[in-house]
């Protein structure tokens, strides 16, 4: 495999860390938000999908991005009567985030772009090694 495939494969998958990071900081942000109405829907949790993706130039797998669709998950509810987002009976939608999971998810995401920024600096090290042996 040449240079150009081998930086072409991880740069798709530095995209793809980096897009799931950016959802997952968005998740965390509104973690503790609610509706700005009784009774209203509060943030959704939302989760990039990616497939493997067969590069017609290089010849190599990539990764591509299918979308961020909105986590269908139940809302949880907590009894906050005092709160202007309160139903009737006092309940409060909170958003379906889970603070543990996007950390963890977070975490795996933070290895697999290291995983990707170190096979580019593996790829450019060979590289420069064999430019050497030719000199």
């Amino acid at each position: 495999m040449d240079l150009q495939k081998s930086v072409g494969i991880s740069a798709s998958g530095l995209r793809a860390q980096s897009l799931r990071m950016r959802v997952i900081a968005e998740n965390l942000a509104n973690a503790d938000s609610v509706a700005n109405t009784p009774g209203g829907t509060p943030y959704r949790r939302r989760v990039a999908t990616f497939k493997a993706q067969i590069d017609r130039v290089s010849g190599g797998t990539t990764v591509a991005v299918t979308g961020i669709q909105g986590d269908k998950s139940d809302f949880p509810r907590s009894y906050q009567p005092g709160n202007p987002a309160a139903d009737a009976a006092g309940y409060v939608l909170t958003p379906n985030v889970n603070t543990l999971t996007e950390t963890a998810d977070m975490k795996a995401a933070q290895r697999s772009y290291e995983a990707n920024v170190n096979a580019i600096e593996a790829a450019r090290g060979l590289t420069m090694r064999t430019i050497d042996l030719l000199k």
